[in-house]
């Protein structure tokens, strides 16, 4: 009999429910589900919408049901950082703010007048980020306190799908280390931290591995599906389970993640907390069995995507790759990290408000606007390799792009030029490949990771760039 297993995998802009199954010795996807996401205005707050995400979850579900590929397991991947609160009956209070809200502009410096920052990055490993969960708890404590008060649990966004599916409340590693709450040392919540900061530590539940089962779905969502399943954890940050299908190939290898965020690192079995880590502003977020993704945040294909949006769509990706290569003598670069490029109200202005502001041709067209972000991308992939080179005392062979950059060619041998290093691209579902082998391992099909990365490079097209200068 052919056992299904389901990813829930959600981002920023878009989730899809995607089966997998084993067949002839290969895993095999198919997508049955796809929906839009995105951050809405509510009350001038930056907000996600949870209860239609939960719906759209369940929609995803009903279709396993109504094609009649029911599946052995369930688990869910989003991004990172964002939670929810609940009180003692499990109910959410107020919304689920998302990561790109004002609410944290200076609650860095309310952090760190308790602990300052290299001492938080000594005990964390996790580079600063405003975002960070660390300055989002601190602008509740600020500003709504009344909600600390009465939180019983706190739950990331993956973690409080899986409760509303389940019932069972617990955090998942990988997503947890995201928060800058987590010690390396201990691979559990920072207790101390806690009661530096005046976080209630109660309201923090059992950390628990991917891999681990919570149990069956709730009898209100059984009967709402059609079917019971069980709910299995994956590596529930996305760039956690993106990083779980990077292909085996017998080569060191350093990693993009590539989607809204690139995330660029390596692997490694102990965190790396020192003063030239933090200089370069390189992070240990958790990885599969406590395993560790010593890697730069980089702001990724937001900025492109941004750019498609900011000319109303009427461009495909496709074609400003395209576009782009016709203009790959334009000149003009930004620095893809910097503020301005983090939530501007048009992208293409913020885009030509840098080039001028620092001297350089500003770009008017739509191919010298792509090959901007392109160009600029790389050229910072290829600083970000250096760094961690010198850091980790090792010379890396290839780069590995994974997740829907790697079906941007133009972007893919950009890379291969910038980093000096053989570049493989694929595979492209990595992030919904990763939860499904947290899965599969759990239902028996592999019998390990390094297995499992074994059968993904078999099992999808991985393409090859090799450097032309």
């Amino acid at each position: 009999m052919q056992n299904y297993y389901l990813a829930v995998d959600i981002g920023a802009s878009s989730g899809r429910h995607i089966l997998g199954c084993m067949k002839d010795g290969k895993m095999q996807l198919e997508e049955v589900y796809r929906f839009e996401n995105g951050m809405k205005d509510i009350d001038g707050t930056k907000c996600w919408d949870a209860d239609q995400l939960f719906t759209e979850i369940k929609a995803g579900m009903k279709q396993c049901k109504e094609i009649g590929k029911i599946p052995v397991s369930v688990g869910v991947d989003t991004w990172g950082v964002d939670f929810v609160l609940l009180d003692k009956d499990g109910n959410r209070i107020g919304q689920a703010v998302g990561y790109r809200d004002s609410r944290t502009q200076g609650m860095d410096e309310e952090v760190y007048k308790i602990i300052n920052e290299t001492d938080l990055y000594a005990r964390t490993g996790i580079q600063k980020q405003m975002y960070n969960t660390i300055y989002q708890l601190m602008a509740v404590k600020k500003k709504t306190p009344e909600y600390l008060e009465q939180a019983d649990t706190l739950l990331f966004m993956p973690d409080y799908f899986h409760y509303l599916l389940s019932g069972k409340k617990a955090v998942e590693y990988t997503i947890a280390t995201t928060g800058q709450l987590v010690s390396p040392v201990t691979k559990d919540w920072d207790y101390e931290l806690f009661d530096m900061l005046g976080y209630p530590k109660n309201i923090f539940p059992e950390i628990k591995m991917a891999g681990s089962v919570l149990g069956s779905l709730r009898k209100e969502v059984e009967e709402e599906v059609g079917f019971t399943c069980q709910v299995v954890i994956p590596a529930s940050h996305d760039t956690g389970s993106a990083v779980m299908a990077v292909p085996s190939m017998g080569k060191e290898t350093v990693y993009i993640s590539s989607g809204t965020w690139s995330l660029m690192g390596v692997e490694s079995l102990e965190a790396i907390c020192n003063e030239a880590s933090h200089e370069a502003n390189l992070t240990n977020e958790g990885g599969y069995n406590y395993r560790y993704r010593f890697l730069k945040n980089i702001m990724g294909l937001w900025m492109i995507q941004s750019v498609r949006r900011d000319y109303d769509k009427q461009y495909s990706f496709a074609e400003l790759c395209a576009m782009a290569a016709e203009k790959k003598d334009f000149s003009s670069r930004v620095d893809v990290d910097d503020q301005s490029f983090f939530a501007p109200d048009n992208m293409i202005e913020a885009i030509k408000e840098y080039c001028a502001k620092t001297g350089q041709t500003v770009p008017e067209t739509p191919g010298e606007v792509a090959t901007v972000v392109y160009a600029s991308l790389a050229e910072c992939y290829g600083r970000t390799v250096q760094q961690i080179e010198a850091i980790t005392g090792k010379s890396y062979e290839a780069i590995n792009i994974v997740g829907g950059g790697a079906n941007a060619d133009y972007l893919s041998q950009l890379t291969a030029n910038a980093t000096k290093k053989t570049v493989y691209a694929g595979p492209t579902e990595a992030t919904a490949i990763g939860n499904l082998v947290a899965q599969m391992i759990y239902g028996g099909e592999y019998t390990s990771l390094e297995e499992a990365r074994k059968n993904i490079f078999e099992s999808f097209e991985v393409k090859t760039f090799e450097p032309e200068c």
